[in-house]
Order: structure tokens, then sequence, then C-alpha cells
């Protein structure tokens, strides 16, 4: 028995062209079909055009969205499918009739083959066949070369995210390099059996006015794959890439590869990202003398978090790699992993919060952990309210943003005091934490609490929001 082929069709305001796109596919010579129209908030009479094609055509089912792009319509309605194989086909082009049959067969042959595509011939405002280069992964990493109505294993697919609905263009590429990067081949078939219409207002054009933030966007989603055929990331001018990424160089320490990926968690100077149990920090690019010093003469701050966190065994978030990526010899980019860290709070939240739950508690604890990190020799310079985490019960408490940590041999009782003038909160809050800090390093508590109160951090008195 032949396997079922899913035939995908995004639709949206393509009224005047739907019915000839679907003709060209109910044509085809392979059985069995099930074509899956996914009108997309469609504002024509698109929706009532293919609703009533498919009275007529019991293989086709029109389902409907709201308006969120091709991506979203080609991910939900492949979700809604049931066949081996996925051809995507736009709604204003159209298929020959053997193109399924033998796109099937190359991939029922062949398991190797992780897509199969055909030569393609232009309509409309434009004819003449559409010409693409030999296809090779080197080429892939540079430009597409495979159109959208190209045929994959729903296997394959369900093994990617799928099309990305936050791509700026070109969506199918990012697909055919979501694929490619787990192996395989490619084929093209040596007869025409794409017909590709262009037409003012055409995808395609619109498209090509997006280029910086498409290449920004396969640079995020695809590093490895460009790491691995160009030597590092797709630039503006694409065909330099190679030769320009031959100046730089990469060095990492740590088995991590998902840098660019995951939800954006905090963006300012710097930009966190939080993916899959871990968080991935990446520094903001240095300035020309900067990145001159971190890239030759000193550690970056990438490196010295890896390293820190190393020698602070419990007291901050698990460490996983770092990564630096010099050009001649200069820092121009660099990456710290570490695990995600189980304190879901900060100090900040207690700031102007004496209600908060289990508030004496996490003071206390707080204080407990500085008197530790001091009995170890550690002090943070920007021992802030935004690097102190703790939990729902103050149980666990733990540090981040560690580049400016100094490791001592010993300090003096005003430099480990003086490490409190940056937590901006009450006087009863500081009175808690001195206590609980004293009782570890058996001190006498109204004078650590005095000097704690009395030493606040110039830039807090300044701007006079001390909240004392």
């Amino acid at each position: 028995m032949k396997p079922l082929v899913s035939v995908i069709v995004p639709l949206y305001n393509a009224s005047d062209y739907i019915v000839e796109a679907l003709d060209s596919i109910v044509a085809s010579t392979y059985r069995p079909l099930e074509i899956i129209v996914m009108n997309d908030g469609s504002k024509d009479n698109s929706l009532s055009v293919a609703q009533a094609y498919a009275q007529k055509h019991p293989e086709v089912k029109v389902l409907t969205q709201t308006n969120a792009g091709a991506s979203a319509a080609r991910n939900n309605a492949i979700r809604e499918s049931k066949g081996k194989y996925i051809l995507p086909v736009d709604a204003d082009n159209r298929i020959h009739s053997l193109y399924i049959e033998e796109a099937v067969n190359v991939l029922e042959a062949r398991p190797e083959v992780r897509v199969v595509s055909c030569r393609a011939e232009f309509f409309g405002d434009r004819t003449g066949e559409w010409v693409t280069p030999p296809f090779s992964h080197a080429l892939l990493a540079r430009k597409n070369m495979i159109d959208t109505c190209a045929m994959y294993r729903r296997l394959d697919f369900d093994r990617t995210l799928g099309y990305n609905e936050h791509c700026a263009a070109r969506e199918d590429w990012d697909l055919w390099l979501s694929l490619f990067e787990i192996g395989g081949e490619f084929v093209r078939l040596p007869e025409i059996r794409l017909f590709y219409r262009v037409r003012e207002g055409s995808k395609r054009i619109q498209d090509r006015a997006l280029k910086h933030k498409l290449i920004e966007q396969i640079n995020q989603r695809h590093p490895a794959y460009m790491e691995k055929y160009l030597g590092g990331p797709l630039h503006y001018h694409r065909s330099w890439s190679r030769f320009l990424n031959f100046f730089r160089s990469v060095k990492q320490v740590g088995e991590f590869n998902r840098w660019q990926e995951g939800e954006v968690i905090f963006e300012r100077r710097n930009t966190l990202r939080q993916t899959e149990g871990a968080v991935a920090k990446q520094f903001a690019t240095p300035g020309f003398w900067k990145g001159l010093w971190y890239g030759v003469f000193g550690k970056s701050k990438a490196r010295r978090s890896y390293e820190y966190a190393l020698r602070m065994d419990g007291l901050t978030p698990k460490p996983i790699a770092y990564r630096e990526v010099r050009i001649c010899g200069i820092l121009r980019e660099s990456w710290y992993a570490c695990e995600a860290s189980k304190c879901a709070h900060t100090f900040n939240e207690l700031i102007g919060a004496p209600d908060y739950p289990n508030r004496k508690a996490i003071l206390e604890a707080i204080g407990r952990f500085t008197a530790e990190l001091h009995q170890r020799g550690i002090l943070h310079r920007d021992y802030s309210g935004g690097n102190i985490l703790f939990n729902e019960d103050g149980s666990q408490v733990e540090v981040i943003d560690l580049n400016r940590i100094r490791f001592c041999k010993s300090l003096s009782q005003e430099q480990r005091l003086r490490n409190f003038e940056r937590l901006n909160i009450d006087k009863e809050a500081l009175t808690l934490m001195a206590c609980a800090y004293a009782e570890v390093m058996h001190e006498d508590a109204v004078q650590d609490a005095a000097f704690i109160i009395a030493h606040r951090w110039y830039k807090h008195e300044r701007q006079g929001i001390t909240n004392l």
C-alpha cells in the first residue's frame, strides 16, 4: 500500500489563484492524498472559495486560523496532517501532475535523502526557468536554493522546531537548515515540476527588504551549521562570509551549543537567554581598546565568570561553558552559560515589601550566606539586589554576575561590612542581616549593624534613595 502524502496549502488573500493551485494538486497521478488548506485570516473571499472547492473534492480539507503568517499556517496544518510525507504548495502556484509520485519514489527508495525538490518555471509577471545552482551544504549556509514546494518526511519535520513563526523572511530556508542539521542528502528532480507565479506584492519580492533581520535570525537559530560550513556566522555580504570568518577565531570551554537560542529573560547592556535548564549570558560587545585588552592581554568577562564559578561550588549556579569570539585577535563576542538557578527570586523583591512572605527568614539566610562568602575569601564587588537570588523560604541563596569577584586571602572587617553597602533596604532588614552575619563571624551584632547602616553606597546617598 502506498504511503499517504499530505499537501499543505497556506491561504491568504488568494481567491483569484487558489482554485488553479488546487486543480493542479488534485490532478496528481499519485494517490492516496490529503490536501489541507489553512486559511490564514484572509480578508477577501478566499475562505469561501476554498470551502466551495472542498465540497466537490473530498480529499480537500479546509481549516482556518486568525492571521499569524504563512509559517504558522503551515505548522498548524502539518499538526493536523496524517501523511508520511509533507509537500507544501503555495496558494498561487501550480505543480505538475507527476511531481508527487516522482518525489515519493525517491524518498521510498533512498532513506538517506532528507528533501526532494524539482526544477521550476516562472509564470505570471515573469517567464522562463528558475535557474538554481547545484546543492551543497556550504551554499545552503549562504543562500536558499530550495523552494518551499519540496517534499520531506513528517518524522523529520517533527525533529525540528517547524517553520520559524518569528522569521522575518525565507522561512523555508530556515526549515531546510534545520532538516539538514540532522544529516542527509538532497535530490532535485531533473524535470520541471513546479510553476512559480511572480506577481506584484508576492512574498518573495517583499522578503528582499528584510535581509539584515533575516541574516540575524539565521545566525541565531543555526550557529553550529554556520560554524561547520562557513567557519563562523553568515555576514551581510554573504559570499564573503567564509573569507571574513578566516580572520575569526572561536574559543570555547565546556559543552554547550545553544548560545543564541531560548527566551530572552533580560536585555539591557548584556542579554540573558534561558533554554532547557540553562541560562546563557551574552556580554555587550566591547569597544576597540577594551576588545584589544580582553582579546590579547586580560581575561574576558565570560572567562572570569566561568573560572570564578568553578571556585564557588554551591554558592552560584553550576557553570557549563564559556565562549569567546575574536576577529584579528580583538574580542568581539563573549558568552557564559550556567545551569538555571532554582532560586526564582531576587533581593530587590524584598525592598519596600515589609509583608513579603518569610521575609525575616530570608533576610537572615542572606546574612549567613554573605558571611560564608567572606569566610571563603570571596568579595563580590557588585553585591547588589539583582545579583542575590533566593528560593521561597530562604533555605537556598545564590549569587550571580561573577566577573567582578575578588578572591582574597583575608578580608578586613571594614571590607566585609562595606560589602553590604549596595543593598538598598530599610534599617530593620539591614539589622536582621547584620545580626545573622555577626553570629556566623563571631562579632558584635550591634556594632556590625551600626556600621552597615551608616555606610550607604555613595550613589544611593547622592540620589537620595537610601530607603532608610
